[in-house]
């Protein structure tokens, strides 16, 4: 049976027992979480995780509450859930699932973009052996690239917070590729993008468990990343205390480019390896 045979749509109950939707890929004795950016839906992470999967890991993609398999039925507006929930149920209620169902011999977390950020607020990362982190960069408009810096300081001071009150979510699709936002993650989001120490900054998070984080942290930055950029890696990345940091050049790889979300698409290999050989060691 091949790693992609094995694949299986599941469902994991978060913290607080909503359902969420996940794949799970392989079935080998070390495991690998996958922890999605802001809007991306699982899927998106397949061609990974099957080659995780193909190298003898068991992997975990899920769907945040909202977003993919996991939006409710009855649609977003009105649809109670925040960035933290993301985090502190959803993120949370998986790493139970793996460490209480699964029992694996290791685990390691990927993280992409806030899949990255918010791992450090969790309660149960004692199991973690380590984690690499892809574009995990802080939101705040000043860190972004010089040509992000205005369009992020609007989109989160008028665009997002007008369109999530008035609509009772964020409509991202009308404007991206990426899928729409339950109104409390965005206006959560717009906030933390507002303040120089993004998340870190709100103080009804408990950012203290940062500093508890024992497991070994690899954070990648993508030198053609607008968003995640360097600055912005390091603001956010630095609150993790076991950190090692790269930052990728896409051309070294014989790549043309990766941006914030090239990183985990097929075709992406070559930058794939090093990603490999990190967990193998661990």
């Amino acid at each position: 049976m091949t790693a992609t045979s094995a694949r299986q749509d599941i469902r994991i109950p978060a913290r607080d027992g909503y359902r969420l939707a996940a794949t799970r890929y392989g079935s080998g004795p070390r495991a690998v979480v996958i922890s999605s950016a802001t809007a991306v839906p699982r899927g998106y992470y397949r061609a990974y995780a099957t080659a995780l999967a193909d190298r003898g890991y068991t992997v975990l993609t899920y769907d945040y509450r909202g977003i993919g398999g996991s939006r409710p039925e009855t649609g977003l507006r009105g649809f109670p859930a925040t960035a933290a929930d993301w985090a502190l149920k959803d993120m949370a209620g998986v790493l139970d699932h793996v460490t209480g169902t699964l029992r694996p011999e290791r685990l390691f977390l990927v993280g992409h973009s806030f899949g990255g950020q918010a791992a450090g607020l969790l309660d149960n990362t004692a199991a973690v052996d380590g984690m690499i982190t892809v574009s995990s960069q802080s939101g705040y408009w000043r860190y972004q690239g010089r040509r992000q810096r205005l369009p992020v300081a609007f989109h989160t001071r008028v665009t997002l917070p007008l369109l999530s009150r008035a609509l009772g979510y964020m409509p991202w699709s009308r404007f991206s590729s990426a899928q729409d936002l339950p109104g409390g993650v965005a206006l959560q989001w717009s906030r933390w993008c507002r303040d120089p120490r993004y998340l870190l900054g709100d103080a009804t998070l408990p950012v203290e468990r940062y500093r508890t984080f024992h497991a070994p942290v690899l954070a990648y930055s993508i030198d053609d990343d607008a968003w995640g950029t360097a600055r912005s890696v390091d603001a956010m990345m630095a609150a993790y205390p076991r950190l090692e940091r790269r930052h990728l050049r896409p051309a070294d790889h014989g790549l043309r480019g990766l941006g914030h979300f090239g990183f985990f698409r097929s075709g992406s290999e070559p930058v794939w390896e090093e990603t490999f050989a990190w967990l193998g060691a661990r």
